[in-house]
């Protein structure tokens, strides 16, 4: 089974990484996709893999499933810390986040 999310021309792959320094902690992201994303035992907010496992090394990514990637688009523009960062596989731009164009 594919995770990876395609963007609606079909052909690009989305994933998903944290800025645990800007990070406050609120916990939306996990409302919004627990699937993707947790709080650790230090307050902070992570991305899990594909196993489900918590990704807590510094810049990990993890790929958008296709249906939460609304989810994950909320999760990012509804971030207080202004923290989460999706972005093209391909070409590492930033489709939704603080430094999205």
């Amino acid at each position: 089974m594919n995770v990876q999310q395609r963007t609606s021309d079909g052909d690009e792959a989305l994933e998903v990484w944290i800025d645990q320094d800007l990070c406050t902690g609120d916990g939306i992201c996990a409302q919004y996709a627990p699937e993707v994303f947790e709080l650790d035992i230090d307050g902070l907010a992570y991305v899990k893999g594909t196993d489900d496992e918590l990704l807590q090394a510094r810049g990990a990514t993890t790929p958008v499933p296709l249906p939460l990637l609304a989810d994950v688009a909320d999760s990012a523009k509804e971030c207080p810390g202004e923290c989460i960062h999706v972005r093209r596989v391909s070409d590492r731009v930033e489709v939704y986040g603080p430094d999205a164009s």
